[in-house]
C-alpha cells in the first residue's frame, strides 16, 4: 500500500522548508503521498506552483481553529498557551522565556495580572522545576479539540499514515496534531526557526518525533521540553540548502541594477528585526548618515530590508516606522529600501517569495547589519561579515500598552549569547562603534572567518547542501516503523 503522509504548513517559512527544499520532493521519490495543508487563501496559488505528481494540497481552515481558540473557553486556553511559552525548564536558558512573562504583564490591566498572572506564576514555577508539571500540561491541552475535529473528513478521505508540522503544536497546528494523536497516528514536529526550541518550550500536542538542526537545538528540546533524545534527529536545516548551492544567487550585475545600486561603491545592508520589541531606526538612521557622509573607510551604499512586521496595519507604529524609513532613502544619497514580497493570506510576507533577493544581499554585501536576527545565522552561510547593531532609542516605542525591551538587553537570549559567545560577527551599541566595526570589515573581509566557519558548523550542523534529503530520510525511516 502507498504510504501518505499530511504536512502541516501554516507559515511561510514552512513552506520553504517543506517545498523549496528537497524534503517533498524525496519523499515523493520514495513512492510517498504527500498532501500538504497550508493557508487557505493561498493554497491553490501554493498548488500551482509546486505541482508534483503524489502531491495535493488542502485547507488548514486556519479561521475555524482561530474561531474555537477564541470561542471555547478562550481564556483557558489562552492561559495553557501562554503557560506552554514560558513553561520551559530552567535546566535550559530562560531568557527569551522571560521575556515574554514580562511583554505579557507590560501589555495588560490590573485586572488580567491579578486574575491571571500571578496564579499562572505559581503554575510557571512548578514547570520550570519539575518534569511532571510539564507532561500533565501538555495533556491537559487534549481536551481542547474541536467536536467533530476540524480534519474528520480529511482523515477519513486520506487516511494519512502520519502528519507532519511546522511546530510541536505551538500554533495552530495543535488541534490537527491533537486530533493525529487521538486517533493514533504517528507524528512529527520539524523545527524550521533558529530559536524555536528556546522561545516556545512545551508541546501543544502528544507529538512522537522531532528533527531539529543541531545537537544545540536537540539539548533544548531534551532538557528544556522533555523529549525523548531517541526521538529527536539531528537533520539540518533543509531550508539553507539553497543557499549552500547557489540556487537562489542572481548575477551581481543584475542584482545591482534591480536596486539602482553603484557597482563602485561598497554595499552595507541592515536587515530589520525585533521590531515588535524596539524601533530599528535608530540603527538605520546611523547607518545611513555614515554612508551618506562618506566617513567609512570606503566609499559605502546602504541598502535597507524591511521586516515583515512593518506591513502590519496594527499596531500603527510598524507602519509609521516603515514610512520614517522610506522619508530617509529620500533625504539621504546613496540609501536604498527593498521589501519582502508577499505571498499572501495568512502566510503574509514570510512566503519564500524572495529567496533569490535575500540569498543575492547577503552575498554581494560587503557587511550586513541586524539586530540579532536569524539572518545572522543565513550570513554567515554566505561568508559575509555581520554585525548585530543594538542602538536603542530611549523609552523603546513609548506607547501605552507596548512592550518594549532595549536591544541591548536581548543579548543573553539563546541564540544571541550564542552568537556573541562564538565571536562570528561583532556587536555595536553606539554610533561609534558601529562606524569602527564597519570600517574594520571594510578594511580586512577576512577577519572572523574561522569564527563563523565554526558558528555554522555548530548551528546547523550540515553544510553541504543535502539536509532536506538527510530530514526525508529520517522522515522514511520513521514512517516504516
Amino acid at each position: 500500500m502507498t504510504k501518505r503522509i499530511f504536512i502541516s504548513a501554516d507559515h511561510g517559512m514552512a513552506i520553504i522548508y517543506f517545498l523549496q527544499s528537497d524534503v517533498v520532493s524525496t519523499l515523493l521519490a520514495a513512492g510517498v503521498e504527500v498532501v500538504v495543508l497550508t493557508d487557505d487563501d493561498t493554497k491553490e496559488k501554493i498548488a500551482s506552483r509546486f505541482a508534483q505528481r503524489g502531491l495535493s494540497f488542502e485547507g488548514l481552515r486556519l479561521k475555524q481553529a482561530n474561531k474555537f481558540a477564541t470561542t471555547f473557553q478562550p481564556r483557558l486556553q489562552w492561559l495553557l498557551a501562554y503557560l506552554r511559552r514560558v513553561g520551559g525548564s530552567r535546566r535550559i536558558n530562560t531568557e527569551a522565556m522571560d521575556s515574554h512573562i514580562w511583554e505579557v504583564w507590560a501589555e495588560n490591566g490590573w485586572k488580567f495580572r491579578l486574575g491571571i498572572w500571578i496564579p499562572s506564576a505559581l503554575a510557571i514555577l512548578l514547570l520550570r522545576n519539575f518534569s511532571f508539571a510539564r507532561k500533565l500540561l501538555v495533556r491537559m491541552q487534549n481536551r481542547f479539540t474541536p467536536t467533530p475535529g476540524l480534519y474528520t473528513d480529511l482523515f477519513e478521505k486520506y487516511q494519512p499514515d502520519m502528519v507532519i508540522a511546522s511546530t510541536p503544536g505551538w500554533r495552530m497546528d495543535r488541534y490537527l496534531l491533537r486530533e493525529s494523536a487521538r486517533r493514533g497516528i504517528p507524528n512529527m514536529t520539524v523545527i524550521v526557526g533558529w530559536d524555536n526550541s528556546s522561545s516556545y518550550n512545551v508541546s501543544g500536542a502528544d507529538v512522537q518525533w522531532a528533527t531539529c538542526w543541531s545537537e544545540l537545538q536537540k539539548e533544548e528540546l531534551v532538557k528544556g521540553s522533555d523529549w525523548n533524545p531517541e526521538h529527536v534527529h539531528v537533520g539540518g536545516i533543509p531550508s539553507y540548502d539553497g543557499y549552500f548551492r547557489k540556487q537562489w544567487l542572481m548575477p551581481r550585475d543584475e542584482y545591482f541594477k534591480l536596486h539602482g545600486l553603484d557597482p563602485k561603491r561598497k554595499l552595507i545592508s541592515y536587515a530589520s528585526s525585533f521590531v515588535h520589541f524596539a524601533p530599528n531606526f535608530p540603527n538605520i538612521e546611523a547607518l545611513a548618515k555614515l554612508v551618506s557622509s562618506d566617513s567609512l573607510a570606503e566609499p559605502a551604499q546602504l541598502l535597507i530590508r524591511l521586516h515583515p512586521s512593518h506591513f502590519q496595519d496594527k499596531p500603527k507604529i510598524f507602519a509609521d516606522e516603515r514610512a520614517q524609513v522610506f522619508e530617509l532613502e529620500k533625504k539621504y544619497p546613496n540609501v536604498h529600501v527593498v521589501q519582502p514580497v508577499a505571498l499572501g493570506g495568512s502566510l503574509g510576507y514570510y512566503g519564500g517569495e524572495d529567496m533569490d533577493e535575500k540569498s543575492s544581499m547577503m552575498a554581494y554585501s560587503d557587511v550586513v547589519v541586524t539586530v540579532y536576527s536569524t539572518m545572522l545565522v543565513e550570513t554567515a552561510v554566505h561568508d559575509t561579515p555581520m554585525i548585530a547593531a543594538t542602538i536603542d532609542v530611549p523609552g523603546g516605542w513609548n506607547k501605552k500598552n507596548k512592550f518594549s525591551l532595549s536591544l541591548k538587553e536581548i543579548g543573553d537570549w539563546p541564540t544571541h549569547k550564542r552568537f556573541r559567545d562564538a565571536k562570528a560577527g561583532r556587536v555595536a551599541s553606539t554610533e561609534r562603534e558601529l562606524r569602527s566595526m564597519l570600517n574594520a570589515y571594510l578594511k580586512n573581509p577576512s577577519l572572523d572567518y574561522p569564527e563563523r566557519r565554526k558558528f555554522i558548523e555548530d548551528e546547523i550542523t550540515f553544510t553541504d547542501g543535502t539536509s532536506g534529503k538527510r530530514t526525508a530520510k529520517f522522515i522514511l525511516k520513521v514512517l516504516e516503523r
